[in-house]
């Protein structure tokens, strides 16, 4: 079992900055690709950003250029740095991780872009 923990939602202003981070615990080892999803009210979940052990990145289009995500592979840490935020990427954002066959997720954290 995979355990993960988001952190760093919130309420921030349009045009501001928000980075989340999320925590993994438990059988970490062979973790592949992570990534981050949201959902927004009445919406499907989607996918955001993911990156793969070698490193390799994908975005989606509405956040490329303006979100940046990472891996500390020895903090077992991920993270999604979002910058120029807009309103339409008000969700609750989930962390996911692939192990083997397995998928895992994050309880969610909230991000509220709003004046």
């Amino acid at each position: 079992q995979v355990q993960l923990v988001e952190s760093g939602g919130g309420l921030v202003q349009p045009g501001g900055s928000l980075r989340l981070s999320c925590a993994a615990s438990g059988s970490i080892f062979s973790i592949s690709t992570m990534g981050w999803y949201r959902q927004a009210p009445g919406k499907q979940r989607e996918l955001v950003a993911h990156i793969t052990s070698g490193g390799r990145i994908t975005y989606a289009d509405s956040v490329s250029g303006r979100f940046t995500i990472s891996r500390d592979n020895a903090k077992n840490t991920m993270y999604l740095q979002m910058n120029s935020l807009k309103p339409e990427d008000t969700a609750v954002y989930y962390c996911h991780a692939l192990r083997g066959y397995s998928g895992y997720w994050g309880q969610g954290t909230q991000v509220t872009v709003s004046s």
